[in-house]
């Protein structure tokens, strides 16, 4: 996956299959501290340990379709290129929890990509998952939360395209306002 944007997807789309109803992502920038934070929560079915420990293996999937599940894997190995960390918790009934670690300026830390693409994507494709969105970055901040978008829609959906248009861009320029970096 060439940018974090991809993994994101990838994380969504795995809590989405375990029957999450709420999805949040965190995101915290501290350039002080050069580091990039992100963590994933969400109250799927959860995993057993065995699952647990397994999922960071390449070779082990739950899929049927395909023998691999490289996603986990490769954010895990990608996070550690740059000096940081990788942890993943579980419990059956509950959910899953994601904590991701970067050093912040390493030359191999993946950019950002599509943030508002993927964040728009997943809520547009689940619009009965409540997705929140919180990106930090040094003492600045921006939520997202499907909630209260669809609030302030009264009725429309969140799968229209003028609505999909208009998500894409609020996130862009909010994410531009506390100076993330694509």
């Amino acid at each position: 996956m060439k940018d974090l944007s991809l993994h994101i997807i990838d994380i969504f789309q795995n809590s989405v299959s375990a029957k999450a109803t709420k999805i949040e992502l965190v995101i915290i920038e501290n350039t002080e501290r050069d580091e990039l934070r992100m963590q994933f929560k969400d109250n799927g079915i959860g995993m057993n340990t065995e699952m647990v420990n397994n999922v960071t293996n390449a070779f082990y999937t739950t899929r049927t379709t395909r023998k691999v599940g490289l996603g986990i894997p490769l954010l895990k190995r990608n996070a550690e290129l740059t000096g940081g960390d990788f942890s993943i918790t579980s419990e059956l009934g509950v959910g899953t929890e994601i904590n991701v670690r970067f050093k912040h300026s390493h030359i191999d830390r993946q950019p950002f990509g599509d943030l508002a693409g993927a964040i728009v994507l997943t809520a547009t494709s689940y619009p009965k998952t409540r997705f929140v969105y919180k990106h930090q970055k040094d003492g600045m901040e921006y939520i997202f939360d499907t909630d209260e978008i669809n609030e302030v829609l009264d009725g429309i959906s969140i799968q229209s395209t003028d609505v999909v248009l208009m998500l894409k861009e609020l996130i862009d320029s909010n994410l531009e306002e506390i100076r993330v970096k694509k």
